[in-house]
């Protein structure tokens, strides 16, 4: 299990500063943000990289820094905090790849770092008995020990 936290404390850290650093620099630059012409969005419902490098920045970014300090401070929050966050970095480069309609390398890097991610966390939940297979095998439990 330590294994697994370690990885999930690393990749909340890893992601949410490169968020952070990918949205900034899609806030600050919303035409061209490092390079990337605005011409990509041409499928998109966005104009400019404002409103993408917005949603990177908060919720990737500040997502994935808070998740960390909340499972630091909370460790009953660690492993659902991890599927979470690896769950909305798929869908993120899924939604972004169909509105550019094209898949980078990075962006395959990172949907298996978002895998990984969600991956750790299901784990942390189930060696530390949080993960929803004990609450439905208690609940089955529970009845079969009322019929008797």
């Amino acid at each position: 299990m330590k294994a697994a936290v370690r990885i999930v404390v690393f990749l909340h850290i890893f992601i949410g500063i490169g968020a952070c650093a990918g949205g900034l620099g899609a806030i600050l630059d919303p035409a061209a943000p490092m390079g990337a012409p605005a011409e990509m969005l041409r499928h998109s419902p966005f104009r400019t990289f404002l409103i993408p490098g917005l949603f990177l920045f908060v919720v990737l970014g500040i997502g994935n820094l808070l998740s960390y300090l909340i499972s630091r401070f909370f460790k009953e929050t660690r492993g659902y905090l991890a599927c979470v966050m690896g769950l909305i970095l798929c869908l993120w480069l899924i939604i972004q790849c169909i509105f550019i309609r094209g898949v980078a390398a990075l962006h395959i890097i990172f949907f298996v770092i978002g895998i990984v991610q969600g991956g750790a966390g299901c784990l942390v939940l189930f060696f530390s008995r949080q993960f929803p297979y004990y609450d439905v095998l208690y609940f089955f439990k529970r009845r079969q020990d009322k019929k008797r």
